[in-house]
């Protein structure tokens, strides 16, 4: 594979050549800009494996179960300057040619999440939401690389099969407002996790970004019991502590944090505390390790890259339990970083920013340490987007002495297990 860069990687034979929107006109049905390489826009990361367990970590991704808990697979703008307007058009063009190399069989997709202001200024509206998932649905209609999935078992059918599953997902409730009906609706379009609040507070219960978390209200309450009977898994990723702890025990079946790290590692209030933890591995439930810029550091390493990544991880498989972590890398085809710091710009303080790196929200909480330093990495060296996260977190396993069974749950059998107690069918 040396000189080769992914293009050197096995493919998904299911993958045709397709690319996002082909079936409309750049420049007439909508507005065309320059974007992002979807492939090698950074090089390559080596671990450092010797020949026995690069094979090793080879097989294991190709006879394994990979389930990406969380990712945005869209494309941004070469200049991110353009990202608002390019936003605004609604159209995210997804890496289909990156993804067929990475390995992953199913993936949970969060789409444009809180860039998503399509419909409104600041975003999370039901108009916002209407776009976002309208485009992605024909997009994903004009290909026949991606597949749709919707049960468990169109979920296990996508293992060998050439092509990549992908889950429907949105990070808040937000939208539906105080409309319950809402949530039947979205689960109609294909929806089948959802996350309850976006770092700002909502009907629904507390944001990681309030000063005080008030739990989950009693509409919350209504809204866990329905996403139970639909059989909608819950997020808590953005929510608040007193708000996740409510949820845990509130719900019926597990939920999910499918994107964060440890506090007792980093001591953010992006990271999960020790008891929301614990919690959350008591009622079977399930969390994802994030590698967003600047979000899983780690103390005394001036770098954010898979190390202080896996740090996380190892940090929560023995707190929780090694049945009880996945991977929810959170990333794109993109600078992720310099995302942040444009739309951080574009929401000023009407909307709590979504950069990890932005300070801490006033008031005391569980293990977040006011002093932390804000500090800022560009990239995040072997976990930087879809392509590459599953391969090389496989690698750091194998490198690490984990066995192939306890891999093959962390890539993607503890997602399935949890999923098996979610979903309805």
């Amino acid at each position: 594979m040396s000189g080769e860069g992914t293009r050197g990687f096995a493919q998904h034979e299911g993958y045709r050549g397709y690319r996002s929107f082909d079936y409309l006109r750049p420049g007439e049905d909508y507005k065309a800009y320059e974007l992002t390489p979807e492939i090698d826009r950074l090089p390559l990361h080596d671990l450092g494996l010797t020949e026995q367990q690069r094979d090793r970590a080879e097989r294991l991704l190709q006879d394994s179960l990979v389930i990406s808990l969380h990712d945005h697979p869209q494309i941004y703008p070469l200049d991110m300057s353009e990202a608002i307007e390019y936003g605004q058009g609604g159209r995210y063009p997804v890496g289909f040619e990156a993804l067929s190399y990475s390995g992953i069989d199913v993936m949970f997709d969060s789409l444009a999440g809180p860039t998503g202001c399509i419909a409104s200024h600041y975003g999370w509206t039901w108009g916002d939401i209407v776009y976002d998932v309208g485009h992605r649905l024909a997009d994903i209609a004009h290909q026949d690389y991606v597949r749709p999935v919707h049960t468990i078992d169109e979920l296990r059918s996508m293992h060998g099969s050439g092509h990549m599953g992908w889950v429907l997902t949105i990070e808040a409730a937000t939208m539906i407002e105080n409309d319950l009906d809402r949530l039947d609706v979205l689960y109609g379009w294909g929806v089948r996790q959802m996350g309850l609040v976006y770092n700002e507070a909502n009907l629904v219960g507390g944001g990681l970004k309030e000063s005080s978390d008030g739990g989950l209200t009693r509409f919350g309450h209504r809204v866990v019991e329905r996403m139970n009977r639909l059989g909608m898994s819950i997020d808590l990723s953005h929510a608040g502590d007193r708000t996740s702890l409510d949820t845990i025990h509130a719900s019926a079946a597990p939920v999910m944090i499918t994107h964060a790290g440890a506090r007792g590692v980093w001591p953010s209030e992006r990271m999960k505390p020790d008891s929301v933890l614990r919690a959350l591995a008591e009622r079977g439930g399930l969390l994802g390790i994030e590698s967003a810029p600047n979000s899983t550091l780690a103390p005394g390493v001036d770098a954010h890259n898979i190390e202080t990544v896996m740090r996380h991880f190892e940090y929560c498989a023995e707190l929780m339990g090694i049945d009880h972590v996945t991977l929810g890398p959170d990333t794109l085809y993109a600078d992720h970083r310099r995302l942040h710091i444009v739309f951080a710009g574009h929401f000023g303080s009407n909307v709590a920013s979504p950069d990890p790196a932005s300070p801490p929200a006033p008031g005391t909480r569980e293990g977040v340490d006011p002093d932390t330093p804000v500090t800022t990495y560009d990239h995040v060296a072997g976990m930087e987007n879809p392509t590459e996260n599953f391969r090389n977190a496989i690698g750091w396993l194998v490198q690490h002495g984990y066995s192939d069974d306890d891999i093959r749950k962390v890539v993607g059998g503890n997602t399935l297990r949890a999923l098996e107690a979610t979903w309805v069918r």
